[in-house]
This record gives C-alpha cells, structure tokens and sequence, in this order.
C-alpha cells in the first residue's frame, strides 16, 4: 500500500507513494488533506501494521512512531495500534496476515536501504512518496547519509506535526521536498541539494500498484536518468493480470469491510509494464522475489493461501553496476 499515491492517467500525471509505506489528490496543508482520504487512508492502514510489528514479540521491524499517526488521525484513531486490540488477534486476515505482510515489508526493505549505503558507499536515499515513512528517524545511518523525502505538502506537514510533538530528531540530515509527483518534482529534488552524478537509494514502496502503466514506466526511466554507477533502487508491484479475481478474498473483504478502505477501486487496472526488464535493458542488475521468500528466510511472515490477494505481489531489487554508464 502507498504512503501517498494517487492514480493518475499518464507519464506527467502522477502522485507519490510505504511501506512501509496516503494522498486523496488535494492540495491543502493540513492532515485531513493529506491522509484521510482515498489512498491516504492507506498511509495510516501500513503505520498501524508497522505499529503492531512493533509490539510483536517476535517484532521484524521496531516503529515507535507509527502508532502516534494512526491516534492522531480521526479517521484512524480507534484503529488497533496492537495485536490484543484487534479482533480475532493474529486470525484476522487484516490485522493479523496483512499487517505481518507490511512488517516484512518494512524489514526487507529497510535491509536493502542500509546495505546499499554500508556497503555500497550511496550516501543519497531518495523516498519517493514517502508519506508517514520514519526511516531517517529510526534507521542506524552513517553520518553523511542525507534523505531526500518527497511527497505533498499536506502529508508531510501532518507527519511532522505529529514528530514535533514527539521531539522527535532525525539519525542524519534529512530534507522533506514538498512536491506533488505530478509537479516537476525532478526540479524540486534538485532545487533541494539532490546530486544526480553521486550514487543514490532510490525507494519506491508500495506505489506502483496505483500508477497506470505509462506512469510507472515515466517513473522508472527518470530514475534510471537521474541514477549514477553505484545506485540502487527497489520497489514493489503487481502482476495479476485481473485483480478482480480476487475481489472476494479475505484480504481485500476485510479491509473494505472493516476501515472502508476499497483497495481494488484504488489499483491501476492498467496492464503492468515489465518494469525490471526495463531496468535490465538499461544495464541494471535485477532481482525479482516473492514476499514469500523473505517469509522463509526470515521465519515469519504470510505464507500462500487459497484465493490470495498477495500472489501476484513482487519485490524488485535493482543495481545500477560502478561500470555502468
């Protein structure tokens, strides 16, 4: 699920994403604009299963953040930020199976970003879409890592009125750009101290699923452009080719049912561009894996289920190589 995504109609028509980790398309400055309609909602959906990640025992993934945006949310504020306040506990295909999804989610990725700056030297992380991610706030950066956060104005200004009452510091130097994907957000992220000839972290989580095709392969290709040797990149997607087929799955029944949250009405039903291939033909090293995988080698997670809405989910690691050019 995004952070803030909103589906749009081409390659200049598009809204950022996490999760981790919600946009309604508006253009106010206050919380309510930013993350309590349409997809927005969904913001605060991946912040409460990061939240109960959080207070698992056998946690993946520590957010001591996320339960503080989904109470200071109305639209989410009776929500349960832990397991015990869910009905039916860890039964529950929404709070119990799609909140473990989300806190793996978080885990992997979170791996992948501090990797790809310990050990392959990128000192720039770019979050597109980055919505109520906390990742400059509870990550161990090296000190001259600077994170670039990009979303709407409205977003980022709930996020840090909910962190400011916090007190909450960043680990590192980070810079929130207020900028509307669908704006010249490329301009903006420069105008910000973005450098495109250093290596750079690109994450793109859980915001595709809401683009149409050509958005997601704008998308793509203006981070290929903007990515020097030695960056990397990672994002998810789908590749049902009819979501409708499981309209009637337990996932999607019960978030619809029980936050109103329609998940189908808010995916692309574009066909999916085979987004890595493009990485590939561009001389990126890509690897294509199910969450599933990470299931196993992690020992917690979702497994497959009959009429899964979680099947045709894909994470897309990508290298741009040092030889690249």
């Amino acid at each position: 699920m995004a952070d803030t995504a909103h589906r749009s109609t081409g390659a200049e028509s598009m809204d950022g994403s996490d999760g981790s980790d919600g946009s309604d398309g508006s253009d106010g400055s206050d919380g309510r604009d930013g993350v309590e309609g349409g997809v927005g909602l969904t913001a605060l959906l991946v912040a409460a299963a990061r939240a109960i990640e959080t207070h698992r025992p056998d946690s993946l993934a520590q957010d001591v953040y996320a339960e503080h945006f989904v109470l200071s949310a109305p639209a989410s504020a009776h929500w349960p930020v832990r397991l015990h306040q869910a009905p039916d506990g860890d039964a529950s295909p929404l709070w119990g199976r799609f909140a473990r999804y989300f806190g793996l989610r978080t885990r992997v990725l979170d791996d992948f970003v501090l990797r790809s700056v310990r050990a392959g030297g990128a000192r720039q992380v770019v979050l597109l879409g980055a919505g109520l991610d906390t990742r400059a706030f509870r990550l161990d950066w090296p000190p001259d890592c600077v994170i670039f956060e990009i979303d709407r104005d409205g977003v980022l200004a709930f996020k840090h009125k909910v962190l400011g009452a916090l007190s909450a510091a960043p680990v590192t130097t980070r810079v929130p750009v207020a900028v509307d994907l669908r704006a010249d957000w490329v301009g903006a992220l420069t105008a910000a101290g973005f450098d495109p000839a250093a290596p750079t972290v690109w994450l793109a989580e859980g915001l595709l699923f809401y683009l149409p095709n050509a958005a997601e392969t704008y998308l793509i290709s203006t981070v290929d452009r903007l990515s020097a040797a030695g960056s990397a990149l990672a994002f998810e997607v789908k590749l049902e080719k009819d979501l409708m087929e499981y309209r009637d799955s337990p996932l999607y029944r019960s978030t619809h049912q029980q936050l109103g949250i329609d998940l189908l009405t808010l995916f692309s039903s574009d066909p999916r561009p085979d987004s890595a291939a493009q990485l590939a033909n561009s001389g990126w090293s890509t690897s294509v894996r199910t969450p599933f995988d990470f299931t196993h080698r992690h020992g917690r997670g979702p497994l497959p289920e009959e009429n899964d809405a979680l099947a045709g989910n894909r994470w897309v690691f990508a290298d741009k190589p040092r030889s690249a050019r």
